[in-house]
């Protein structure tokens, strides 16, 4: 009953507009409290709201203390899921070697309970690594991986995220007529599932394209759409990206005193904030301009851009996250490699088997036809119960992967399903081996007459 007047209370807080004055360390507290239930601390995170994309030094807190009871629960899903939240906040802070680091951690756990929808999750969020680094070629691979995935799943907010991004990555690339198909299949799913997480940068992505292509109206339009969006959520990451777009939308059609305003207020909303680093393209904007008319000023922001520059494009980073890139290469080849043999044996495997059924088939066959001599029935049995072992076997050989792929890896599913299926195949093979048995009797009772009309008849002949 505790339990739930704390909840209740901290929800009422969040709703009636208090959120603010409830400290980390309440909401920190909170969720220890409710750490094994996994609806109560649903509930206290929508409450929070897109939490990663407003305080994420508070959503990277939350999320350790969740990934910390995942591991010690043994829960590989909720494992993946939460590696791969920290290193979406690390890309926040524009730590993109940690960011790396969790998130090819999150891709080798989620590929290791075969959920297709985590290794999508995964895909998507390695290739916002890519994307912000400009390597486009390899986040597009990345989020066409993902976009299968979420057709394939119906997921539909992943389907947005997919096509959002890929918009952003094609808008970077100057190809304008890719760019605004992706981001219009954006929109539509998102007002049609009425998803508005992130609304305000499909909005600003609009934006950016209707003023590449010479359509200032629509282009302020979705800009201020944008913002009000923006501001709804109170992301200062979604404001400064905003802002910065519309800076840069005034300064390439020459407007640079509506330009140096957006850009002020881009930098203006990130300060303080963990999303700092965010200044780099607001403040170049300023540089460029202040460097014809005021040298103060230029001095200022070039110091402005030279540290958001060094925390995000530093050589030392980019090396690191290129030879986690390559390391990674390496493991999926590898695993590629191992999975190949393992088919190719498995498939040996499977051939072997039917051979040896074939064999023990065809013998139990001749043993039960033959005319020529009497078999004995214990012989029968065993022939039976090998015939069993080798169709249990080849049909283990043969439901394996598929096995593995419907229960996610799990021992306790695969070995039910293994026990359900011997417990269909014994009483079949007490059928098969009654039948047998009883056909086996029938051509010995042959036999001995037939040799017993021999014996008669050559009596009769010596006689």
């Amino acid at each position: 009953m505790k339990k739930i007047i704390i909840l209740f209370s901290f929800l009422i807080s969040i709703h009636t507009g208090y959120s603010q004055q409830l400290n980390e360390d309440s909401i920190l507290h909170l969720v220890d409290v409710y750490i094994n239930d996994t609806t109560q601390i649903n509930k206290i995170l929508n409450s929070l709201g897109n939490i990663s994309e407003i305080n994420p030094i508070l959503d990277m807190k939350i999320t350790q203390k969740l990934l910390v009871h995942a591991v010690n629960t043994k829960d590989k899903k909720k494992e993946a899921r939460f590696l791969g939240g920290i290193g979406y906040d690390y890309r926040a802070f524009g730590n993109y070697a940690k960011a790396m680091e969790y998130l090819l951690r999150s891709t080798v756990v989620a590929e290791e309970t075969g959920n297709e929808i985590l290794i999508g999750y995964t895909k998507l969020n390695l290739a916002h690594i890519y994307k912000d680094q400009g390597d486009y070629q390899k986040a597009i691979k990345l989020y066409k991986g993902a976009e299968q995935i979420a057709l394939a799943s119906n997921k539909y907010e992943s389907q947005s995220l997919v096509y959002m991004n890929l918009g952003y990555v094609y808008l970077y690339m100057n190809k304008i007529d890719s760019a605004l198909m992706y981001e219009q299949h954006a929109y539509e799913i998102c007002t049609r599932i009425n998803y508005t997480d992130y609304l305000c940068n499909i909005l600003e992505s609009l934006g950016s394209i209707q003023g590449k292509m010479g359509n200032p109206s629509l282009a302020l339009s979705y800009f201020n759409l944008s913002i009000k969006e923006a501001y709804k959520i109170n992301s200062p990451r979604f404001k400064n990206q905003i802002y910065t777009s519309i800076a840069q939308y005034y300064h390439d059609a020459n407007q640079n005193d509506s330009s140096l305003i957006y850009a002020k207020k881009a930098i203006d909303a990130v300060k303080n904030t963990a999303f700092s680093n965010k200044n780099i393209k607001a403040a170049k904007l300023l540089l460029e301009i202040y460097l014809k008319v005021n040298s103060d000023s230029a001095l200022k922001y070039s110091e402005i851009y030279r540290i958001a520059n060094d925390s995000m494009y530093s050589a030392k980073i980019i090396q690191q996250t290129q030879m986690m890139t390559f390391e990674d290469e390496l493991r999926v080849q590898q695993i590629h490699s191992e999975k190949k043999q393992a088919e190719e044996q498995r498939e040996q495997y499977i051939q072997f088997a039917l051979i040896a059924l074939a064999i023990v088939t065809l013998l139990i066959l001749y043993l039960l036809l033959s005319r020529s001599f009497i078999t004995n029935s214990r012989l029968i049995e065993f022939f039976g119960v090998i015939a069993l072992l080798i169709v249990f076997e080849f049909l283990n050989l043969l439901l394996h992967p598929l096995l593995e792929k419907y229960t996610g890896h799990s021992p306790i599913l695969m070995l039910l399903i293994l026990v359900s299926i011997a417990a269909l195949l014994v009483p079949i093979h007490h059928r098969v081996e009654k039948w047998a048995t009883k056909k086996l009797v029938e051509k010995n009772k042959q036999v001995r007459l037939a040799n017993a009309k021999k014996t008669i008849e050559k009596l009769e002949n010596n006689s």
